[in-house]
């Protein structure tokens, strides 16, 4: 009698990583569409240098090695050990700039609207309430980082900073967690070329030009796992 096959609904998924699984996504516009508010040369540098040496050193250090799960980038970096400094720094740097290049967009909304703006005012007492707590939460970041606004594990909205490439997503690693809907890069190389130390200016003129609809969509789309 031969063996009854086994379920495959048993056994986890393995998922092995090749030399290319991350790619570096495209910008969904020019480098010069976000001036004056971030210069082209910055947007060229940032995009086809920084973003894209998270993505090769990210890929040369998962390259033949397998994990049990769906190998998304966001499943890893829940994972990730705080020794563990490839995964977390290129993944969080891979994962974070994604994020960067499409909460931005030229000619946007001004303001958060609908759903968004309600549960801005819910959680953190409105739109400029908001946008003083994360203008400060990127100003105060020591060094390199970032500024968040994420769904926290209770669905509520909440602003914080992470250094270097850090972010909400990693439970091992940072105090506050939760899933990003808007990150907002304060690395140097992010605006030293058009802001020099006046990171405050920078922060002013991102503001300007964030894809709030896109913002609106993350939203949905964590709030409907949330609950």
């Amino acid at each position: 009698m031969g063996c009854a096959p086994s379920n495959p609904q048993s056994s986890p998924a393995i998922t092995t990583f090749g030399p290319e699984t991350f790619k570096l996504p495209e910008l969904g516009f020019g480098f010069d569409a976000l001036a004056p508010a971030i210069d082209a040369a910055t947007m060229e540098i940032h995009h086809g240098k920084h973003h894209a040496g998270y993505v090769r050193k990210l890929n040369a250090a998962l390259d033949g090695t397998s994990t049990s799960g769906d190998g998304r980038l966001e499943s890893l970096l829940a994972e990730v050990s705080p020794d563990n400094a490839a995964l977390r720094n290129n993944g969080g740097g891979h994962y974070n700039h994604t994020l960067y290049w499409e909460v931005m967009r030229p000619g946007g909304p001004e303001a958060p609207e609908g759903d968004l703006a309600e549960l801005i005012t819910r959680d953190l007492g409105g739109v400029e309430a908001f946008a003083a707590a994360f203008a400060k939460a990127g100003v105060s970041q020591f060094g390199s980082g970032w500024a968040w606004l994420m769904v926290n594990g209770e669905g509520k909205l909440e602003v914080t900073s992470t250094p270097n490439q850090d972010n909400p997503l990693m439970t091992q690693c940072v105090e506050r967690t939760g899933t990003p809907i808007l990150g907002m890069d304060v690395w140097e190389h992010a605006y030293y070329l058009n802001y020099q130390n006046r990171r405050k200016a920078y922060i002013e003129a991102f503001m300007s030009v964030v894809n709030w609809e896109a913002v609106t969509a993350r939203l949905e789309g964590t709030l409907s796992q949330v609950r």
